[in-house]
């Protein structure tokens, strides 16, 4: 089994030390970004930083080519998007949406800080598509200008078999979750079945049981037992807690 380096702490560091910079004209010879690339190549991993703000990109690591067939002078942030698997796509408009949010957030506040991540399927060099993790650290910087900046790790999943239902993600502040992607932190994230969130949209639209219910061409009773395993999947009293939950965490 290949061992993977759990610990981030690594780009923590490339952050400290060239975020300044606004990662701009690195050296590849420096001993820290020779570091990053054989971390990388252990982990089956690229990472990218850049400002959020100005969407453009500073760094990227060499990899690049090898998981996604862009190579890093030619990689932009529409590039992910096009690249992403149609059903996948609204996910990562939300996941994309909410980070412009955090963004814009720190930006008025002049400081600030978080983690988001959430898996989705990209296209590869052979034309398929890759299950990979996207984990973002974002953060304010007044250097070398006062702007948003990101440092985002991409991750290989393929050996991971995803539930059935549901998917990664998060959002937050806890940086323990800013590391190698393990079966505990891949399982962190929405826990419905397609069905399941499709009722809470559908609630949250402001539609009643028995509308829902002729709307999916579902009983009433049907409705109501999805709506009860909502609650208990979630560890919520009411359909309105979850929906506003989702709500902040940027997956409605």
């Amino acid at each position: 089994m290949i061992d993977h380096t759990q610990d981030y702490s690594l780009y923590l560091k490339f952050i400290k030390t060239f975020s300044p910079t606004g990662f701009t004209m690195l050296d590849g010879d420096h001993p820290l970004l020779v570091e990053i690339e054989k971390m990388t190549e252990q982990n089956d991993q690229f990472i990218h930083c850049g400002d959020i703000l100005q969407m453009k990109i500073h760094f990227v690591s060499k990899r690049c080519t090898q998981m996604i067939g862009i190579a890093p002078e030619e990689l932009s942030p529409y590039h992910f998007f096009e690249a992403t698997h149609p059903e996948d796509m609204h996910r990562h408009s939300l996941a994309r949406a909410k980070l412009f949010k955090l963004a814009h957030d720190f930006y008025q506040a002049e400081k600030g800080s978080a983690v988001l991540s959430t898996n989705l399927r990209i296209r590869n060099p052979l034309g398929g598509f890759t299950d990979m993790v996207f984990q973002l650290y974002i953060f304010y910087s007044t250097l070398p200008y006062k702007s948003v900046f990101l440092l985002k790790v991409h991750t290989n999943i393929e050996w991971f078999k995803m539930r059935k239902n549901g998917y990664h993600y998060y959002v937050g502040n806890d940086l323990s979750n800013f590391r190698y992607p393990d079966e505990k932190l891949l399982m962190i994230g929405n826990p419905l079945s397609d069905r399941e969130f499709e009722i809470v949209k559908l609630i949250e639209s402001g539609l009643t049981t028995e509308q829902i219910a002729k709307k999916l061409f579902l009983s009433p009773y049907t409705i109501n037992t999805h709506r009860a395993n909502v609650l208990e999947k979630t560890g919520k009293t009411h359909i309105a807690d979850v929906i506003y939950d989702f709500t902040e965490q940027g997956l409605m």
